[in-house]
């Protein structure tokens, strides 16, 4: 039986989707985030040496990361669904996206995540308006920046196809619906970029993105 090792508003919403777009059978076993760090409880260690989730083991099989884990359940249950034919253009883009995701698209969104902890975290009175200065010049000089030019990227890529892969929806968008959630959430994705903004009305809208949503809790990028 494969088991996800769920923590609440993470990465692994990715892989809950992608076991209900594939309607495999699966256990989910529930961690709650420390409601003050917001970092993984230390159960999790027991499962990964990391302590990080999405996590899933299958038979004697123990997988974390979460780009890792989608890979292995479309190649090994998938049947040739949601991920292209090989040798072709459309998998190339695939492959592309997949790593385009957690490479290039999040380090800046959570930069935006850090240096706006610094800004709004707790610290002496006589620090807080140095911090704010530092984390408000991160964020005009290169986070900002960063943010638009990728978004920039990405909204000119969904005026080729309506999915990033191709003309079908594939594991890819899935793969990419965690760094678009977390740039509509704090990283400048609005009425701007309405190709994004279609591309994300379109996965929500999917039964198997809304069964995923219902078993493991909304999807809050970053927390």
């Amino acid at each position: 039986m494969l088991t996800l090792h769920h923590l609440e508003n993470s990465r692994s919403q990715r892989v809950l989707w992608l076991l209900e777009e594939l309607q495999l059978p699966y256990e989910i076993k529930r961690y709650a985030r420390d409601p003050n760090t917001m970092l993984a409880p230390v159960e999790l260690r027991k499962v990964h040496p990391l302590g990080k989730s999405p996590v899933i083991t299958d038979g004697e099989l123990t997988l974390a990361e979460s780009g890792a884990i989608l890979e292995y359940l479309v190649e090994r249950y998938g049947e040739g669904r949601l991920a292209p034919a090989a040798n072709t253009a459309d998998q190339l883009r695939y492959r592309y996206w997949m790593h385009y995701a957690e490479g290039s698209a999040m380090p800046p969104l959570l930069l935006r995540l850090v240096f706006n902890r610094i800004s709004n975290g707790p610290m002496p009175f006589f620090i807080r308006p140095v911090a704010r200065a530092i984390a408000k010049g991160a964020n005009q000089a290169f986070i900002g920046p960063q943010l638009k030019l990728h978004l920039d990227y990405m909204e000119s890529e969904l005026d080729k196809r309506q999915w990033f892969a191709g003309k079908d929806f594939s594991v890819a968008d899935i793969q990419m619906s965690f760094p678009l959630e977390a740039a509509q959430s704090r990283g400048g994705l609005d009425e701007r970029y309405p190709n994004l903004t279609a591309f994300l009305q379109r996965i929500r809208e999917r039964p198997a993105y809304q069964r995923a949503i219902e078993k493991g809790g909304p999807v809050m990028p970053g927390r």
